[in-house]
């Protein structure tokens, strides 16, 4: 504790250290907890945003990839329309396996 600053000559000492626990005390408990999850949020949006972007470049490019595919066989209208077809009719199939591979409710359960 802290003791007379008249008969202690570490007085200064003492008290710095103690105001020095303190303040690391009461950091260690809001201020780090708090940066960490601004933190973990900042990098969690950061990481949704690249990965949205990912995904709609990789579809852009998968649609690119079949008009030139079908460009080889196709006129460019016709290669554009079939790819469009070839990948709604690939998104349609991929969305109707998932459907049926989801859970069932549990009323759905109940009643059969």
């Amino acid at each position: 504790m802290i003791s007379n600053p008249f008969t202690d000559p570490k007085w200064a000492d003492k008290t710095l250290r103690l105001i020095d626990r303190t303040v690391s005390f009461v950091r260690d408990k809001t201020t780090r907890p708090l940066a960490n999850l601004v933190r973990a949020i900042v990098f969690g949006v950061i990481l949704i945003v690249a990965g949205l972007l990912i995904f709609i470049f990789g579809l852009i490019g998968l649609v690119r990839a079949f008009n030139e595919l079908l460009d080889v066989w196709l006129t460019r209208a016709t290669a554009v329309w079939v790819s469009y077809f070839l990948l709604s009719l690939l998104f349609t199939s991929l969305g109707a396996l998932m459907m049926r591979k989801r859970h069932q409710s549990s009323t759905n359960s109940k009643n059969k």
